[in-house]
């Protein structure tokens, strides 16, 4: 028979009542007490009194659920009472006092760790679910069974996450694949990493899901045939040799094919491992006798062995693994003994069912608690939220690469790594000290990438200068990135504020931001607690060694630099109440034009609309009848339409007035974005000159076009505004306009 996984908690508690709960409860939890438990039910059914979900079923189902999926893990029972009260601290009037009072301490840190932070002012919508995540994992690292609330939380979540929206269907889905699943994974809980998998998958790529479903489900009677063969003549090996053993077939999971499908290219039918068999034996010997006996029916294809029981994966995870060639198809069978099979679906969740008298249980559980303070350690100096999210993914994926050390003790670390990564892992001091390494007794560049099954040997010296800068552009664990910025953070301060400040200050003259008002301590006072800096000197320091970036200083520099010009400009409105008319450098008279034109005195002088000349411009002058002479640029387009007769010019030319202020207009072309108006609007305040008209509108393809009438007193004065102009970010052009 082919064996198909059952979903943990698949009633889900839906319209179930206090005695159908316990009854559940009992079958998974028989040691648990029944009286504590009803308790904690009643207690948090009355909590939610009135809640509703999106899918329109009491609030309660939620938590019932959550708690029945962890009985079903074989949890302890604080845990599943804290599952049961893990939302009325965050959604109900109960508090955490309330929880401890009533059902101690340790519910009560449970309860804590798995509610999400206060409401607070974050910026943006990534730096609230970074601080929720710290929070948790800070909660988790020092209690294991916060993650596990957490899980199956998500794993409830994500199966009715139907009445959401798109958007927030797609945005869960995502969080679950990159996040949660991952934490699954790394705690070796299998069954549940598996379904949150497949689950997301069907929100990521709807059509993609229901293709695969379809392609699997028509492959699978063919399959079926084909393994139930295999499991006979195994099972008739087996038994021949009085192994005593129990086998199964375990169908992939459909995210498990899709990624092979998208991220190695191959078609559907290139994949053939779409089930493996597993035998379970009852010892270590039985399970490599049952290995020598599955080796004389179908022969094994070599490299693809693997001993994870002889060298456990970091998520407690142990069996071997053998790919056999069998009716002209690779297959893949697993084997394992009883408690690896649980430790293989529940991962850590089954210490809490090898417990009793088991010193290796509690041990590799300190160790994976180990792991995640070591985690939060090393991200601990992490300020920027999407800095902090790719170097956690990069921590919860690929810890599959084992190499050893000169004397046989086996070292996990992320794909892709390095010597460098391997020295950090082995202590601080051998990264720093690093000055070369062998690989296989060969010596090796230090950005060459490990693979599996390596003997790695670094070679140190005492008088070493310390680790290299260029090292952060390979290294790949987290561990070796954080060990290099925390040595130049401590070692080199000096070198690192010169260079951060060198960085910030280019950076804000790029974007044309006054430096000087704007790099000291009082100006950056809200910015430099923001960012857990206590002073100037500090955030150059950071910024040189890489601990922030000037992307996560300038952006809020500024932001607060346009909101105090534009508070000052309200200021003198209010001060004035005349902000629209702002006040012009001098009104032009008919007698005071600035204009001279050649042997005429008193004569009535205009500028014409069309080209709206100003001093520096060559200019021509037409006498128009009983309107005077109009002043034209010229280069004047129009000018050159109005020449019917040489005898209508007259030459003029500029008078030298300071006093007299003149109108152009100025059209900047520029890709739409939020706060361009008033970026223009401030440089003009910084230049001291007079706007007095502003028109913008925005085309179907998203590009803005802003007119602009300024009075200014020159050519000179309009070229440096359009030069400035220019400079600002997504400007695409600048030119001088007609009225």
């Amino acid at each position: 028979m082919i064996y198909s996984q059952l979903k943990l908690g698949s009633s889900d508690g839906v319209d179930m009542n206090l005695e159908g709960y316990l009854v559940k409860i009992n079958k998974f939890a028989p040691y648990v007490d029944v009286e504590r438990i009803s308790k904690a039910y009643t207690f948090g059914d009355h909590a939610h009194t009135g809640q509703l979900r999106k899918d329109g079923a009491p609030f309660f189902e939620h938590p019932k659920s959550v708690s029945l999926i962890l009985a079903e893990l074989e949890m302890d029972e604080e845990t599943i009472i804290a599952a049961l009260l893990h939302d009325t601290v965050e959604d109900t009037d109960v508090s955490l006092a309330d929880v401890e009072r009533l059902f101690g301490k340790e519910v009560a840190g449970l309860v804590d760790g798995v509610t999400k932070l206060a409401v607070i002012n974050y910026e943006t919508k990534q730096e609230r679910q970074v601080e929720n995540l710290r929070k948790m994992f800070l909660a988790m690292s020092s209690d294991i069974r916060v993650i596990l609330i957490k899980l199956a939380d998500r794993l409830h979540n994500i199966r009715t996450l139907g009445a959401m929206t798109t958007e927030k269907q797609y945005e869960k889905a995502e969080e679950t694949i990159e996040i949660f699943a991952p934490i699954a994974h790394r705690l070796g809980i299998f069954k549940i990493k598996w379904e949150l998998e497949d689950l997301s998958l069907k929100y990521l790529d709807p059509e993609g899901y229901k293709e695969l479903v379809k392609k699997v489900d028509k492959k699978r009677s063919e399959r079926e045939f084909i393994i139930n063969d295999y499991i006979k003549q195994i099972h008739d090996a087996l038994t021949e040799l009085n192994i005593p053993f129990e086998i199964y077939g375990r169908p992939k999971n459909f995210y498990s094919i899709y990624k092979k499908m998208k991220y190695q290219h191959k078609e559907f039918d290139e994949i053939y491992d779409l089930t493996a068999i597993r035998i379970v034996c009852a010892d270590i010997k039985d399970c490599y006798s049952a290995l020598g006996a599955v080796h004389t029916l179908w022969k094994p294809i070599p490299g693809r062995f693997k001993d994870y029981i002889a060298m456990p994966k970091p998520n407690l995870y142990q069996s071997l693994h053998t790919t056999l060639m069998g009716n002209g198809e690779p297959f893949e069978i697993q084997i394992r003994t009883q408690e690896m099979h649980d430790i293989a679906e529940y991962g850590i969740a089954a210490h809490w069912k090898y417990k009793e008298g088991s010193k290796a249980s509690n041990n590799e559980m300190e160790k994976k608690i180990l792991w995640f303070r070591q985690m939060m350690e090393w991200q601990s100096d992490l300020k920027d939220p999407s800095e902090f999210m790719s170097s956690l993914k990069l921590d919860l994926f690929n810890t599959e690469v084992f190499v050893f050390t000169p004397n046989g003790q086996v070292v996990d670390l992320p794909v892709g790594s390095t010597p460098v990564d391997f020295a950090y892992k082995i202590h601080s001091e051998v990264g720093n000290k690093c000055v070369g390494a062998k690989v296989n007794g060969r010596i090796v560049p230090l950005n060459y990438q490990l693979q599996n099954g390596q003997r790695v040997e670094i070679m140190t010296a005492k008088n070493a200068q310390g680790p290299s800068r260029d090292w952060l552009k390979f290294v790949k664990s987290t561990q070796a990135k954080q060990r290099i910025k925390q040595w130049y953070k401590k070692e080199r301060r000096e070198e690192n504020v010169e260079k951060g400040q060198e960085m910030i200050v280019a950076e804000l003259r790029r974007q044309n931001l006054p430096v000087k008002q704007v790099l000291n301590e009082d100006y950056l006072d809200a910015i430099l607690k923001r960012l857990s800096l206590k002073s100037l000197e500090d955030m150059y320091n950071a910024i040189g060694y890489g601990g922030i970036l000037t992307s996560q200083v300038v952006p809020k520099i500024k932001e607060k630099y346009f909101k105090d010009q534009k508070d000052d400009q309200l200021k003198v409105k209010s001060e004035s109440d005349k902000f629209e008319e702002i006040p012009k450098k001098k009104i032009v008279k008919k007698s005071d034009t600035g204009i001279v034109v050649k042997g005429i005195d008193d004569i009535l002088v205009r500028f014409a609309k069309c080209c709206t000349p100003v001093p520096g411009d060559d200019i021509i002058g037409y006498i128009t009848r009983g309107r005077g002479v109009t002043i034209h640029r010229s280069d004047c387009e129009n000018f050159e339409q109005t020449d019917d007769s040489e005898n209508r010019f007259i030459e003029v030319a500029w008078a030298n007035n300071d006093n007299t202020s003149y109108t152009a207009h100025v059209q900047v072309v520029s890709h739409d974005r939020k706060g361009l108006l008033s970026e223009i609007t401030m440089m003009m305040h910084d230049l001291d000159m007079a706007m007095s008209g502003i028109n913008a509108k925005i085309d179907k393809n998203g590009i803005a076009v802003v007119n602009i009438t300024i009075e200014i007193l020159d050519i000179e004065e309009l070229n440096k505004l359009m030069k400035k102009l220019k400079q600002l970010e997504d400007v695409i052009e600048v030119k001088r306009i007609s009225s």
